[in-house]
Protein backbone atom coordinates (compact mmCIF):
# COMPACT_ATOMS: atom_id res chain seq x y z
CA UNK A 1 0.00 0.00 0.00
CA UNK A 2 1.24 3.46 -0.92
CA UNK A 3 0.17 6.29 1.38
CA UNK A 4 -0.82 9.48 -0.44
CA UNK A 5 -2.07 11.51 2.54
CA UNK A 6 -3.32 10.73 6.03
CA UNK A 7 -6.51 9.00 4.82
CA UNK A 8 -5.78 7.92 1.22
CA UNK A 9 -3.95 4.70 0.39
CA UNK A 10 -3.45 3.15 -3.05
CA UNK A 11 -2.69 -0.51 -3.58
CA UNK A 12 0.52 -1.20 -5.51
CA UNK A 13 -1.39 -3.60 -7.77
CA UNK A 14 -3.21 -0.62 -9.31
CA UNK A 15 0.06 0.75 -10.67
CA UNK A 16 1.65 -0.59 -13.82
CA UNK A 17 5.24 0.05 -14.84
CA UNK A 18 6.85 -0.09 -18.27
CA UNK A 19 10.53 0.24 -19.03
CA UNK A 20 11.94 1.77 -22.21
CA UNK A 21 15.15 3.26 -23.49
CA UNK A 22 16.09 6.66 -22.12
CA UNK A 23 16.68 9.61 -24.42
CA UNK A 24 19.74 11.80 -24.53
CA UNK A 25 23.48 11.13 -24.53
CA UNK A 26 25.05 8.11 -22.90
CA UNK A 27 26.71 6.03 -25.56
CA UNK A 28 26.31 2.28 -25.77
CA UNK A 29 24.74 1.95 -22.32
CA UNK A 30 21.70 4.01 -23.34
CA UNK A 31 21.35 2.11 -26.60
CA UNK A 32 21.31 -1.30 -24.90
CA UNK A 33 19.50 -0.91 -21.57
CA UNK A 34 15.90 0.08 -20.84
CA UNK A 35 16.24 2.34 -17.81
CA UNK A 36 13.40 4.82 -18.33
CA UNK A 37 10.41 3.85 -16.18
CA UNK A 38 6.84 4.98 -16.92
CA UNK A 39 4.15 4.61 -14.27
CA UNK A 40 0.51 4.26 -15.38
CA UNK A 41 -2.39 4.68 -12.98
CA UNK A 42 -6.01 4.38 -14.08
CA UNK A 43 -7.78 7.10 -12.12
CA UNK A 44 -11.31 6.28 -13.24
CA UNK A 45 -11.13 2.54 -12.43
CA UNK A 46 -9.30 2.88 -9.11
CA UNK A 47 -11.23 1.28 -6.22
CA UNK A 48 -9.03 3.11 -3.67
CA UNK A 49 -10.34 6.56 -4.56
CA UNK A 50 -13.77 8.04 -3.88
CA UNK A 51 -15.78 9.70 -6.63
CA UNK A 52 -14.99 13.15 -5.23
CA UNK A 53 -11.27 12.38 -5.21
CA UNK A 54 -11.44 11.08 -8.79
CA UNK A 55 -13.20 14.26 -9.88
CA UNK A 56 -10.58 16.43 -8.13
CA UNK A 57 -7.71 14.53 -9.75
CA UNK A 58 -9.30 14.65 -13.20
CA UNK A 59 -9.86 18.39 -12.86
CA UNK A 60 -6.49 19.39 -11.40
CA UNK A 61 -4.30 17.02 -13.40
CA UNK A 62 -6.12 17.29 -16.72
CA UNK A 63 -2.85 18.04 -18.56
CA UNK A 64 -1.22 14.84 -17.33
CA UNK A 65 -4.15 12.46 -17.80
CA UNK A 66 -5.02 10.78 -21.10
CA UNK A 67 -8.52 10.71 -22.60
CA UNK A 68 -9.03 7.23 -21.15
CA UNK A 69 -8.37 8.54 -17.61
CA UNK A 70 -4.86 7.14 -17.19
CA UNK A 71 -2.25 9.18 -15.31
CA UNK A 72 1.24 8.62 -16.73
CA UNK A 73 4.47 9.72 -15.05
CA UNK A 74 7.98 8.85 -16.21
CA UNK A 75 11.50 9.09 -14.80
CA UNK A 76 14.79 8.70 -16.64
CA UNK A 77 17.24 10.66 -14.49
CA UNK A 78 19.28 7.72 -13.29
CA UNK A 79 21.11 4.96 -15.18
CA UNK A 80 19.49 2.43 -12.87
CA UNK A 81 15.99 1.14 -13.58
CA UNK A 82 15.43 0.50 -9.86
CA UNK A 83 16.31 4.10 -8.90
CA UNK A 84 14.04 5.43 -11.65
CA UNK A 85 11.21 3.24 -10.35
CA UNK A 86 11.52 4.61 -6.81
CA UNK A 87 11.79 8.14 -8.23
CA UNK A 88 8.61 7.75 -10.30
CA UNK A 89 6.72 6.39 -7.26
CA UNK A 90 7.85 9.41 -5.19
CA UNK A 91 6.72 11.78 -7.95
CA UNK A 92 3.38 9.95 -8.14
CA UNK A 93 2.80 10.40 -4.39
CA UNK A 94 3.72 14.12 -4.56
CA UNK A 95 1.51 14.80 -7.57
CA UNK A 96 -1.53 13.00 -6.13
CA UNK A 97 -1.06 14.57 -2.69
CA UNK A 98 -0.98 18.06 -4.20
CA UNK A 99 -4.03 17.30 -6.38
CA UNK A 100 -6.03 15.99 -3.41
CA UNK A 101 -5.08 18.86 -1.08
CA UNK A 102 -8.20 20.77 -0.07
CA UNK A 103 -7.53 24.45 0.40
CA UNK A 104 -9.16 26.34 3.25
CA UNK A 105 -11.87 28.78 2.31
CA UNK A 106 -10.89 32.39 2.77
CA UNK A 107 -12.86 34.23 5.41
CA UNK A 108 -13.45 37.92 4.95
CA UNK A 109 -11.96 39.80 7.87
CA UNK A 110 -13.88 42.49 9.78
CA UNK A 111 -11.85 45.69 10.10
CA UNK A 112 -12.94 47.83 13.04
CA UNK A 113 -13.84 51.48 12.43
CA UNK A 114 -11.14 52.66 14.88
CA UNK A 115 -8.44 51.00 12.76
CA UNK A 116 -9.78 52.67 9.60
CA UNK A 117 -9.85 56.10 11.30
CA UNK A 118 -6.32 55.64 12.66
CA UNK A 119 -5.00 54.70 9.20
CA UNK A 120 -6.63 57.74 7.57
CA UNK A 121 -5.30 60.02 10.34
CA UNK A 122 -1.75 58.71 9.79
CA UNK A 123 -2.11 59.31 6.05
CA UNK A 124 -3.29 62.90 6.69
CA UNK A 125 -0.39 63.58 9.08
CA UNK A 126 2.14 62.17 6.61
CA UNK A 127 0.65 64.36 3.86
CA UNK A 128 1.01 67.48 6.06
CA UNK A 129 4.67 66.68 6.68
CA UNK A 130 5.28 66.41 2.96
CA UNK A 131 3.43 69.64 2.13
CA UNK A 132 5.54 71.50 4.73
CA UNK A 133 8.70 70.46 2.86
CA UNK A 134 7.66 72.34 -0.26
CA UNK A 135 8.99 75.75 -1.17
CA UNK A 136 6.88 78.58 0.20
CA UNK A 137 5.14 80.77 -2.42
CA UNK A 138 4.84 84.47 -1.54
Amino acid sequence: MIQINHNTFIDENELSFTASRSSGPGGQHVNKVSTKVTLSFDVLLSPSLTDDQKHLIMERLSGRITKEGVLQISAQDSRSQHKNKTEVINRFVEILASALYVRKKRRKMFIPMSVKIKRLENKRRRGLIKTNRKRVQY
